[in-house]
């Protein structure tokens, strides 16, 4: 380990990198990352909370990087190990990390692809493959909004409209490709979770695109 300021320490990265395969679904990393269901974690050391342009955050995250919560080691080593306790109303449905060998591995996992100070450079890409592979002919399809609101009855009787996490996570503001595949790696039962997987098998993918477009739309 490196020690650093507040006696907290940088681990190891490479067992950072396994540590992040927790976080990949919604974050990516590394070369040509672009924002997901999380802002992409590219420079997250040094910026302003809340403050990555173009992606739309909670109310509470905005608010908190507005009051000056910047991300640096402290910061980072925190919202990990209880995202909730630091940001309450974070969107970020993740329970946190308990150990804090993984906290310090992760964050000197991450530490790589920041530009400050100038003497760390970003490093190599870290392409994540997708859970499953979809024909083009099925990513392609626009869903009906209006439709997706009439199918979204069933999920809402779960997943909370607002994005609040009541045990359950949140699928408010998902990006609508992201959605897509998730339900459909329920449907090929790729994801172990039984009631999602009878929930997406009985839906097609016209339905599965409404849906997405609908909670994607949601404020």
């Amino acid at each position: 380990m490196v020690a650093v300021a507040d006696g907290l320490e940088f681990g190891d990265p490479e067992q950072g990198k396994a540590v992040f395969g927790q976080c990949s679904f919604c974050h990516k990393i590394g070369q040509g990352a672009q924002d997901g269901i999380g802002p992409h974690l590219n420079g997250i050391f040094g910026r302003r909370a809340g403050a990555h342009e173009g992606f739309k955050y909670s109310e509470d995250m905005s608010m908190m990087g507005a009051d000056g919560l910047t991300w640096n080691l402290e910061t980072l080593n925190a919202y990990l190990e209880n995202p909730k306790a630091l940001v309450s109303r974070t969107r970020m449905n993740f329970a946190g990390l308990e150990e804090e060998q993984d906290r310090a591995d992760i964050l000197a996992y991450l530490r790589q692809f920041s530009a400050s100070p100038q003497n760390i450079p970003e490093a190599a890409p870290t392409a994540q493959a997708r859970e499953v592979e979809l024909p083009d002919d099925i990513l392609a399809i626009v869903g009906d909004t209006d439709y997706g609101e009439y199918l979204s009855s069933e999920c809402k009787t779960c997943h909370q409209q607002d994005g609040t996490d009541e045990g359950i996570p949140s699928i408010t503001q998902w990006p609508t490709e992201d959605f897509v595949i998730a339900m459909h790696a329920y449907k090929q039962k790729l994801r172990p979770h039984p009631v999602m997987q009878m929930m997406a098998g009985r839906l097609s993918a016209e339905e599965i695109a409404a849906l997405a477009a609908y909670f994607g739309n949601l404020d």
